[in-house]
């Protein structure tokens, strides 16, 4: 199928882009890597009135640390996050869960902010900024404001974005020391969106003890879902508790739930190591 008709703004600033949503609202959806956007459209899913192209705009792709915090521009491409020294240093939890999103073809085009504001509760982006307690900035026409992770995601395919603001760039904060962290998914074929994916986050207090632990799960709920984990013994079992998986022809909710709870063992087992080693 071929989208419907719509008028096309390539964007000649980030102020000239705001403008024309502030203009349009809900009926212009910005396009970045546009690889959920124009799948969507063909099918016509996604109707919108006015794309507003922001692949011309300079400085919107960058990658760089501020005040020890990582910050992701709206323009990097998945294969930046999944290869850039700087992600690997000081977020290697987003940039070992890029190699999972799709495939390579899709992530030399999609965008972090993209996928972000997307939504996509079955996406590992989303649990993951959320696991590391990412920041959003976002701008539209009347000012900017941030918006924590555990805030942004306010359903299936739906944030906390007003009709006339974009996600502008994302903000991770410095690790801290004696932290380890992983993500793993299991998925029916390499590419598949995850049956259930889980991103954990482990912090050592000066003593060698767990000082804290998170666990947050894609495809386990119309959000991602964030557990701050008491114990870790029992992490499998309070994580199988909190969520609420889909059920579809792909697995069972109960199933989804078992899988949670054996990510959840194996991927906190492996960040308590990797803490460990940073101690």
């Amino acid at each position: 199928m071929k989208p419907a008709p719509f008028r096309y703004v390539a964007a000649e600033s980030l102020e000239h882009a705001l403008a024309a949503k502030a203009n349009e609202g809900e009926d212009a959806k910005f396009l970045a890597g546009g690889q959920s956007l124009v799948p969507a459209m063909n099918f016509r899913l996604a109707q919108p009135a006015t794309l507003i192209d922001l692949n011309g705009l300079a400085n919107l792709d960058d990658v760089r640390t501020e005040g020890g915090a990582l910050r992701i521009g709206a323009l990097a491409r998945h294969r930046r996050i999944e290869r850039d020294p700087l992600v690997a240093r000081h977020a290697p939890l987003l940039a070992e869960a890029a190699p999972h999103v799709a495939h390579p073809q899709i992530r030399n085009r999609g965008t972090l902010c993209g996928n972000l504001a997307h939504a996509d509760p079955a996406s590992e982006f989303p649990a993951v900024v959320l696991a590391l307690g990412a920041r959003m900035r976002v701008r539209s026409t009347r000012g900017e404001r941030w918006v924590g992770a555990s805030d942004f995601f306010r359903g299936v395919f739906t944030t906390a974005l007003a009709p006339d603001e974009m996600l502008v760039e994302v903000e991770l904060p410095p690790v801290p020391a004696r932290t380890g962290t992983c993500f793993l998914e299991v998925a029916r074929r390499r590419g598949d969106y995850a049956l259930v994916g889980v991103a954990t986050v482990v912090t050592l207090g000066a003593d060698g003890k767990v000082a804290s632990a998170r666990v947050a799960l894609c495809n386990a709920g119309v959000t991602p879902v964030l557990v701050a984990v008491d114990d870790l013994d029992g992490a499998p079992e309070q994580v199988r508790k909190a969520i609420d998986p889909p059920e579809n022809v792909h697995a069972t909710g109960a199933f989804r739930r078992h899988l949670a709870g054996v990510l959840t063992r194996r991927a906190l087992a492996a960040a308590l190591e990797r803490a460990g080693r940073a101690a």
